[in-house]
């Protein structure tokens, strides 16, 4: 997953570093069984498999792919767990310094969709209906391996941690310092040493996504590293997006969909799923001051910096 995790825990007894450490621990088994950069992996071999024939899926790892399927109707496709053979083809085009041709993009999208993907949930299976076809779980997995982690944390009765992966992706639970929760900050996307604000998270889960740090030029023009996967160019006209979310891997999935989607799907999913919340911030008409979009999250939990926010809306 390309980053580091860790807990931050409230004072105890010294015996529970041991526990989290466990807990950290298995990240390295989860890695081995969702990444597509080792051939060896669960979901490299069901990606080379599916296609031939049903494929069979340790029950964890199945309950994620049908959590994905859940989330990818959800967003109209903005979250897509197939839209690997995209982030392949602007990797590759990247790397030798030139974009990739609109037929190159349509070839990739013929293999990407959900739809494509069947789940057997008696079975507990998965097969594709066409080759080519490949799940990727980078814009979900590290949300996943903090749930697991926060779950083993949890049988052993841990009642206040903070749990990240890579600072971006963050799961809390408990009180810290009788705060009513841990606080988080949101960070400013367009100068990036900066806090927008304070966000409390209370047994909630958090994901940032963005692309003020990952991007790319090309002939003077800039290129973002999230894809649309329903058109397969990069997303423009949003500096970040925040969400809030019971799981961390719901929270991981619908930052990257809302980052994609906008307004009108955050809207949509805040109103639909449940105790799901989003902070939006589009790129400012002028100035140096954000004016952030909040959906689903009370006034109460969040904390601005109003030298650098204008007061939040909320849409009607």
């Amino acid at each position: 997953m390309a980053c580091a995790f860790s807990v931050i825990m409230n004072p105890g007894e010294h015996q529970r570093m041991w526990v989290a450490s466990d807990a950290l621990e298995s990240v390295h088994r989860l890695e081995q069984q969702m990444t597509v950069y080792r051939e060896d992996s669960e979901l490299s071999q069901i990606n080379r498999q599916a296609f031939d024939g049903p494929v069979s899926v340790e029950a964890g790892l199945f309950g994620l792919l049908l959590k994905c399927r859940e989330l990818a109707e959800a967003t109209e496709g903005a979250f897509d767990p197939t839209s690997g053979p995209l982030i392949a083809l602007w990797r590759r085009c990247r790397d030798a310094g030139q974009i990739p041709t609109q037929e190159e993009i349509d070839d990739c999208r013929l293999v990407t969709g959900i739809e494509h993907v069947s789940l057997d949930e008696e079975a507990l299976t998965v097969s594709y209906d066409r080759a080519g076809v490949e799940l990727n779980f980078g814009g979900i997995g590290k949300g996943y391996a903090l749930d697991c982690c926060a779950g083993q944390l949890e049988t052993q009765r841990f009642d206040g941690f903070v749990m990240h992966g890579g600072q971006s992706s963050l799961l809390a639970r408990g009180d810290h310092n009788q705060q009513g929760g841990w606080p988080v900050g949101i960070g400013n996307p367009l100068f990036t040493d900066k806090r927008l604000g304070t966000i409390l998270l209370r047994d909630q889960a958090m994901s940032t996504s963005g692309s003020n740090i990952q991007y790319f030029r090309h002939e003077g023009q800039r290129y973002g590293h999230i894809l649309d996967p329903r058109t397969g160019w990069p997303v423009e006209g949003t500096l970040s997006v925040t969400v809030v979310a019971p799981s961390a891997a719901v929270a991981d999935a619908l930052s990257t969909a809302f980052f994609v989607g906008g307004v009108e799907i955050a809207r949509q999913c805040c109103d639909n799923l449940p105790n799901v919340g989003a902070v939006l911030i589009p790129r400012p008409d002028r100035g140096r001051r954000v004016r952030p979009v909040v959906i689903g999250i009370p006034d109460d939990q969040l904390f601005w910096d109003f030298e650098q926010v204008e007061l939040p809306s909320s849409p009607s």
